[in-house]
Formats: C-alpha cells, sequence, structure tokens
C-alpha cells in the first residue's frame, strides 16, 4: 500500500482498540477494507471512510483492501466499479487488494446451504410486504412466518430449485432463523437471499439469486482475513448478526465491526440515493457536476486531494454525530491553493473603457507578479493598450459614500499599469453604460516609484485588445435549508439559484491553459479550468471558492 502523507486520522478510539488487539496478540497484523456498493459515485462523506481504513492500517503497517460489494445486479455498473477506482487512487491511497463479493458468491451459497443444515436458516414464500408486516416493531415481537418450520430437506430442495432459476422474482426468499422476538429487530429472522433474474456486471447470468447485503458483508471480511471491520454507526445494530453469520457460517477468520460517526456538512446532500435523484431528475449535469459534493464533481470543481484529506483530519473521527460546517472544506482548499496557483486577472462582466490619451496603435507589456506570496514561481507580462476591460460593477455614475472605484471626475489604479480618470461615458437607448472615456497619468506607472498623489481604490482589467472569451460558473449551496440535506423532502429546498454562468475574458497569458489548471483570479477567488466543458477555443472556468470567508478554524 503506498500513502502519500501520514497523518493523525486514526488518533481515536479506533487506534486504542488496534493497539490493544496488537499487544494481546488477538492479530499479528491490521487488515482493513474500504467497501463501497457500486450503485452511485462516491461522495465526500466517503473519504472519512477511506482515510481512516487505509491510514489505520498504514499507521500499524498492515494491509487495506478495495472490495466492491456487488451483492444487487439492479442498482450495480461497471460505470460505477471505474468511478470509485479513480477516486481512490486520486485522493492518494493504492489498495493491496482488489476484491468482489460476486468472486465469493460460491462460497456463500455453500454457506447458506449449511444454515439450512443446522437448522437455522429456511425458504419463505412470504412476500416483501408481508414479511414486513410480521416483523414487529421496537415494542412488540414479530410473528413466525408459516413456513418458518419447513423440514431441512424440503428447504435444501427449494433453495436449490432458486438457485436453478425454477421461480419468479419475490417469489421466494432465504431467511435466517433467529428469534422473532428479539429486541433487535434486525435479529428477526432477517432475508439471507433473494431471486433477481438481472444480470450482473461481474457474473454475467450465472446466478439468479444474489445474498443480502448484511449476509454477504461479513462473510466477505472473513474470507478476506479483515481483522477490523470499519463502518459507520447506522451498521451498529446489524453488529449482532454480523457476529451470528461469522459464527454460524463457521467461518476459520473471525473480524470484528466497529462504528464511527460518519461525516455530514451543511447544505449537502450526504446520500447516494439522493444523489442520484438528483441526476436521474437533470437538476444536475451529471454525477461530476462541480455542485455535487462528489468527489469526482469536488475534483472537477477543483478541489484538491490535499484539501480533502486534511479537511476529513480536522473533523476528527468519533463516535457521535455531528455536522461540519461547509466553509471549513472551504477553508482548506484556500490554504492548499494560497502558494500553488497563479495569480491573474479576469472579468467577468465587461464594461469597456476608452483611454483617449494613449496612442491609438500602442501596445505595451507590464509586469505582475505570479504569485506574491510565493516569489519563487517569478512574473509575467501583461499586454495594455488604448482599449481595455473593467467590471461592470467598478463604475458607477452616482457612486454611495466611501465608494472609492471609478465615477465621473474619480481617479483609481489599474493594477499593474497605470492611475486613470473618468472624463466620459456612453449609454445605449436603455440607459445602460456601455462604454467609459478616461485618461491616464504616463508618470503613474506600477513599479515606477511614483508618490505624487495616491489614489484609494485599485480596480482590476483586461487589455481588449488580446483577451480571451471565456465563461465562469459560479457556485452557491445546492441546497438551502443546512439541516434538509439528508431529508426524504430534501427536492423541496432545491436553489434554483445554485449555478450562474457569465461569460467575460481572461488574460492573454489563459491561451495554454489545461483541464484542472487553477487560477487565483483578483478579487473574485480561486477557478479551475472544467475538464468536460472547457476547450481551446472556448475556456470554461469554475470558482471553486471565494477569496475570504468569516470562517475560523
Amino acid at each position: 500500500m503506498i500513502l502519500l502523507e501520514t497523518s493523525s486520522a486514526s488518533s481515536h478510539f479506533i487506534k486504542n482498540i488496534v493497539i490493544e488487539d496488537l499487544k494481546s496478540g488477538k492479530v499479528d497484523q491490521i487488515v482493513t477494507r474500504f467497501p463501497p456498493e457500486p450503485n452511485g459515485y462516491l461522495h465526500i462523506g466517503h473519504a472519512k471512510s477511506i482515510l481512516l481504513n487505509f491510514e489505520l492500517a498504514d499507521e500499524f503497517k498492515g494491509r487495506t483492501n478495495l472490495r466492491f460489494d456487488d451483492t444487487n445486479p439492479l442498482k450495480e455498473d461497471t460505470e460505477y466499479v471505474e468511478a470509485i477506482k479513480e477516486d481512490v487512487a486520486w485522493l492518494g491511497y493504492e489498495w493491496d487488494g482488489l476484491f468482489f463479493a460476486s468472486n465469493y458468491f460460491e462460497e456463500m451459497y455453500s454457506r447458506a446451504v449449511l444454515l439450512i443444515k443446522k437448522g437455522l436458516a429456511f425458504v419463505d414464500d412470504l412476500s416483501a410486504d408481508e414479511i414486513r408486516l410480521t416483523r414487529g416493531t421496537l415494542t412488540q415481537p414479530g410473528q413466525d412466518s408459516p413456513h418458518r418450520n419447513r423440514s431441512i430437506e424440503e428447504n435444501l430442495d427449494l433453495f436449490a430449485r432458486m438457485r436453478n432459476g425454477e421461480f419468479k422474482d419475490g417469489e421466494k426468499v432465504l431467511r435466517a432463523k433467529i428469534d422473532m422476538s428479539s429486541p433487535n429487530i434486525n435479529m428477526r429472522d432477517p432475508v439471507i437471499y433473494r431471486i433477481s433474474h438481472a444480470t450482473h456486471h461481474n457474473t454475467g447470468d450465472k446466478w439468479c439469486i444474489y445474498p443480502m447485503y448484511a449476509f454477504a458483508h461479513p462473510l466477505e471480511d472473513a474470507i478476506e482475513g479483515v481483522t477490523h471491520s470499519i463502518c459507520t454507526l447506522e451498521f451498529e445494530d446489524q453488529r449482532p448478526f454480523y457476529d451470528w453469520v461469522v459464527a454460524e457460517c463457521e467461518m476459520e477468520h473471525q473480524p470484528r465491526q466497529y462504528e464511527f460517526a460518519r461525516l455530514n456538512i451543511t447544505n449537502t446532500v450526504m446520500s447516494k440515493r439522493f444523489l442520484k435523484q438528483l441526476v436521474d431528475n437533470k437538476i444536475v449535469d451529471a454525477w461530476d457536476d462541480p455542485r455535487m459534493p462528489t468527489i469526482s464533481g469536488l475534483r472537477r470543481k477543483g478541489y484538491t486531494p490535499e484539501a480533502i484529506r486534511n479537511f476529513v483530519r480536522e473533523t476528527g473521527v468519533a463516535k457521535s454525530y455531528s455536522v461540519a460546517d461547509e466553509r471549513m472544506l472551504e477553508h482548506f482548499i484556500r490554504e492548499d491553493l494560497k502558494l500553488k496557483a497563479p495569480r491573474t486577472m479576469a472579468v467577468l462582466r465587461p464594461l469597456k473603457v476608452v483611454i483617449t490619451n494613449y496612442p491609438e496603435d500602442q501596445v505595451e507589456k507590464l509586469d505582475a507578479e505570479i504569485n506574491p506570496e510565493n516569489p519563487e514561481m517569478g512574473n509575467r507580462q501583461i499586454p495594455f493598450s488604448r482599449e481595455i476591460y473593467i467590471e461592470q460593477d467598478d463604475f458607477m455614475e452616482n457612486p454611495p459614500n466611501k465608494y472609492f472605484r471609478l465615477f465621473p471626475g474619480n481617479e483609481v489604479r489599474l493594477k499593474n499599469a497605470y492611475f486613470i480618470k473618468c472624463n466620459d461615458f456612453i449609454k445605449d437607448a436603455d440607459g445602460n453604460v456601455v462604454e467609459i472615456h478616461c485618461t491616464y497619468d504616463p508618470e503613474t506607472k506600477s513599479g515606477s516609484g511614483f508618490t505624487g498623489r495616491k489614489v484609494k481604490g485599485t480596480i482590476h482589467w483586461v487589455d481588449a485588445k488580446h483577451a480571451l472569451p471565456a465563461e465562469f460558473r459560479l457556485f452557491e449551496p445546492l441546497i438551502l435549508d443546512e439541516e434538509k440535506g439528508d431529508s426524504d423532502n430534501f427536492l423541496e429546498h432545491i436553489n434554483p439559484n445554485s449555478l450562474e454562468v457569465v461569460h467575460g475574458f481572461v488574460e492573454p497569458n489563459m491561451k495554454d491553459a489545461q483541464a484542472q489548471d487553477k487560477y487565483q483570479i483578483f478579487r473574485h477567488g480561486y477557478f479551475n479550468v472544467d475538464s468536460r466543458l472547457s476547450k481551446p477555443d472556448r475556456l470554461v472556468y469554475n470558482r471553486i471558492v471565494s477569496l475570504k470567508s468569516s470562517f475560523e478554524l
């Protein structure tokens, strides 16, 4: 296993358990696994599990497997398999073994037969709705199925016929025989096999019965020699059944399950089921839409693996439920990019400025730092000529008090260039200002040491003759109510303004910008070249994050 960075991500209660297990000799080597179901793309919440499993094993010189729990062919696809592999590798981790639950279908079947022979499983004819109705409640016991006392011989025959395809979907299931009066509903004769005449992405049409996740998962862990099966708190009530399966199926290796609180973030959907609804309902473009909290969406938006890892580490690992502020994630991408990202200027909502006393055919090159916080990155040159673009909101005809940008009679500095003074402006038929006329003072060139007078405002610009047209995609939270991200009615709280597309210009030095290149654009924020939409003749930038935030660690 290769780990790009070590950390204290596993410095919590699970780490203490591992230390005790190693000291006592219960285990010789730590083996963990990251076990996603290939029924969707990974989201930021999965990053917590990825880091925990990989870094825990790395800290104790163990191993981590990537295993796909592919037990439901109706919802799974090789597209998801490949996307998950790409995401794990992009985050900086390399698995020791790559496995699929479907690799073990034959052994799982034989273990189910063993349960039948031990009188601990039976074939049931009840429908899913009937099983649900007879399952009982938290205060009332369940009811035995009328088929619970079938003979071992009959159950073996029916289960074999289920495998041979003699029954329709839903006509029969195999249930564990445990205790219908158990206070833990998960122990009330749970279904462990169902019929599904569906083509599986890995096994094709070899099988028409498939194990349930809760039955398959502990068997997979045991087969692979996993020592610490780490999962989120919603599986805590499943732990007795997990242990029952391992014991009653007489598995040689006995892994143990440990739970931690999953990662929750404000204004964020953290459920693959809900995320799929966003994709299916075309509320977003795809799983990698930059508004999505998927790993691929964050990557396309411009987040770095370092920022995500540092964010997850900062949130910590505990047993108690908590919600992280989305601004914390934004904090870590700012911290990661501030020394890496080249600075540049862009105008998102352009307004033309004509510098009337600048020579018409003259073009000069002005020096600017690539990154003032990292001088080793050097300088760049910016063309400057008679016509430039500035932001529309950097000019006001009738400004309020303390407005220090451009207005009639006022003088401002053009960043890295000269002082300019507004003398006149032109409006269109609708009364909109469409062009400003200014004069410049050649003695005020940046870097010249001019101290004759001062101005209070500095604005950014791009040269109209050389600037490149560009599209900018600006994002707001997808969920308006920060508490509704994981509620069933979350679609009622979708932000209709989560995406704004504007068209402007960038400096000509951006002509060679490649997908996933990141820049800090003066005053606007950090931007990433979109990997799906951007082309040489159509530059598209996603805003990763604004420049400032009120959030503090």
